[in-house]
């Protein structure tokens, strides 16, 4: 069964007449890995889902939106939580809205306890994380992160840098990522 993310993936990269190996060569992604995710046969990682963005120029907040309906602003209101856990071991929450090309993308992201997204990655624009609650590591290129409750960080994305949950607990935070308009 394919999944909806894989579906879109699909229909994007199809639609701008770009082959799997085309794809592949821009993410470092392997062209099967590729295809397994567009037929709903592999699940994907964040950081996977922002390289296929890049490759197909546009917001990973692509993905996620419930329509295609693009607005000028957007109003959330708590009680509208579109929460996810669909193609991703970890739960998230995008605030982001359907904004017409957005330059930015707020998500609210939960680690489950012992939590590891995989290897460092790097993608263009700007990350900026803000913990809610729990112990959030943050690996940056060589450097690591222990950052408490109220502790953030902004950094460039281009940095290979990747988050773990090293504690019993969830982590709750706020991940905003800002894309560069070249």
């Amino acid at each position: 069964m394919e999944s909806k993310i894989g579906k879109l993936i699909k229909a994007l990269r199809t639609g701008r007449q770009k082959t799997l190996k085309q794809i592949s060569e821009k993410t470092e992604l392997s062209i099967s890995f590729l295809s397994q995710v567009e037929r709903g046969k592999s699940s994907i990682t964040l950081e996977s889902l922002k390289k296929i963005s890049e490759a197909l120029e546009v917001s990973p907040s692509y993905f996620f939106s419930e329509n295609s309906v693009h607005v000028k602003s957007n109003v959330r209101r708590g009680s509208q939580k579109q929460t996810k856990k669909n193609d991703f071991s970890f739960v998230f929450e995008d605030l982001s809205g359907n904004l017409a090309n957005p330059s930015m993308e707020p998500i609210l992201v939960t680690l489950q306890p012992h939590e590891d997204k995989g290897v460092p990655f790097a993608h263009k624009g700007q990350e900026f994380v803000y913990v809610l609650e729990g112990v959030l590591t943050l690996l940056l290129g060589h450097e690591e992160h222990e950052l408490h409750p109220g502790d953030s960080i902004h950094m460039e994305s281009s940095t290979p840098h990747n988050w773990l949950n090293r504690t019993g607990k969830p982590v709750r935070f706020l991940c905003v990522n800002a894309f560069d308009k070249e």
